[in-house]
This record gives structure tokens, sequence and C-alpha cells, in this order.
């Protein structure tokens, strides 16, 4: 009786631990980011989505989801994928752009705490297929691919300086966006018909790990485009607008 309560404790603990993981993760990163090592920087947004993403699905399968978890989740996320990401921007690539760096930087934060107030008033939502808006661990990790990348700060006068801090404010933009990005959440690869996911995350997996710097990026931008791709399409087409549910599915 008593190992099982041991067990049971340590399964409740587990979600805040790969939080707590995450959280250390995301301070690393800022860290990092003062420090003007750019890469691993971006290498540890990386790693706290990853956790972001674990911690949520465990808590889901063991049934230890609490209001404690939900609200230390968000407070964590706030620092991993709002403050870290602007730092690494900044220091990357936004300080030559004097005040305008400085209010790209900061857009990033308030867009990124903006989308987790949303999440947390529209917790309960029966919608899983999409997230309204992108997702603020994939917004972070976008950016801390390009970092990955290209961990090169470049000057005001390089011809990639420009579009960076673009790409940073179109981030931060699209959290706040009304756009529905896929969430993936319905997909059951334990059930019978899962090996018709199974192949293309296999082969993404191996990309991922023989060359990160150039498929990371290119998955990002891919899912990026996606959303706003469906859009137009839906407009040029003439197909009518997805009529919203009163709750639709928001997340960190």
């Amino acid at each position: 009786m008593a190992r099982q309560r041991k067990l049971q404790r340590g399964i409740y603990l587990l979600p805040t631990l790969l939080t707590t993981g995450n959280l250390v993760c995301g301070f690393t990163a800022v860290v990092m980011s003062f420090r003007g090592e750019i890469g691993r920087a971006a290498i540890f947004i990386i790693i706290a989505g990853v956790l972001d993403l674990l911690d949520g699905r465990i808590a889901r399968m063991t049934g230890t989801t609490t209001e404690f978890g939900s609200e230390f989740d968000s407070l964590a996320d706030i620092v991993s994928f709002g403050v870290a990401p602007a730092m690494l921007a900044y220091s990357w690539v936004l300080e030559p752009f004097g005040r305008v760096g400085w209010l790209v930087a900061f857009l990033f934060v308030i867009c990124a705490a903006m989308r987790l107030a949303r999440y947390n008033i529209q917790a309960h939502s029966g919608e899983r297929r999409h997230f309204v808006g992108l997702s603020s661990p994939v917004a972070a990790g976008s950016l801390a691919t390009a970092a990955f990348a290209f961990p090169t700060a470049p000057g005001v006068g390089s011809p990639t300086a420009l579009p960076l801090m673009l790409l940073t404010a179109t981030l931060a933009l699209l959290m706040v966006s009304r756009f529905r990005y896929r969430s993936f959440k319905d997909l059951a690869l334990l059930d019978r018909r899962s090996y018709i996911y199974v192949l293309p995350l296999a082969v993404t997996m191996v990309g991922v790990l023989i060359w990160p710097r150039w498929v990371m990026p290119a998955l990002a931008g891919a899912y990026l485009l996606s959303a706003p791709l469906v859009s137009v399409s839906r407009v040029f087409s003439g197909a009518p607008a997805r009529k919203e549910l009163p709750h639709e599915s928001f997340d960190g």
C-alpha cells in the first residue's frame, strides 16, 4: 500500500517536474541570450517546447491534471515562450535597430502573454482539431529554429537583418490572429489506422536528426504558412467560412 501511494505521488509530480524543466530551459535561454550565445539559447527554447508538449500530454494520459499544474504551466510558458524568445531575438538581430528593435521584442512578449491569457479563459474548449491563432510554443520554436540555423548576428546593413525583424513581428501578430492552425491533438497513434502517420513521422524525425539546421526551419515555415494559405484558398474558391464554436481551442 505504501509503495502504491509513493507511485501515485510520483505520477502526480511528473508533469510538474516537466513544467519545471520547461521553466529552467526558458530561464537558461535568457541567460544565454545575454551572453550572446545565440545557438545555445535557441536549443534551450526548443527543448522547453518539447517539455511543454510532454507535460500536458502526460497529465492528461495519467489523469493528473490539476488547477495548480495548469497555472504553473502557463506561468512557465510566458518565460520560455514569451520572454526567452524575445530576448533571443533582441540579442540576435533587434538590438542594432534601437527603439524599433526594442518595440518589436516587446511586441512578441505582449502577444505571447495575450495568447496565454486567452488560452486560460478558453481552456475548456470542446474543439481539439485546431488552435485559433499560432500557439506560443510554436511561435517561440519557429524563431529559435531560425536562430539555430543562422546564429551569427547580422548587422543593420545586412540583407537578412530586416527580414528577421519582420519575422519576429509576424510571429507575434500570428499569435493573436484568428487563423486556424491544425493542433494534431486528434491524431490517434494507437489506432489501427495509425500506420498512415508512422512513416511521415519517422521520416521527419530522421530528417531532424540528420539535418536539423535545415529541416526544422523548413517544417516551421510550412506550418506557419498552412493556416493563412487555407484561409486564402477559401476566399478564392468561394467556400463558406467555417462557423466557429462558442469556445474554440486555444493552447499556449
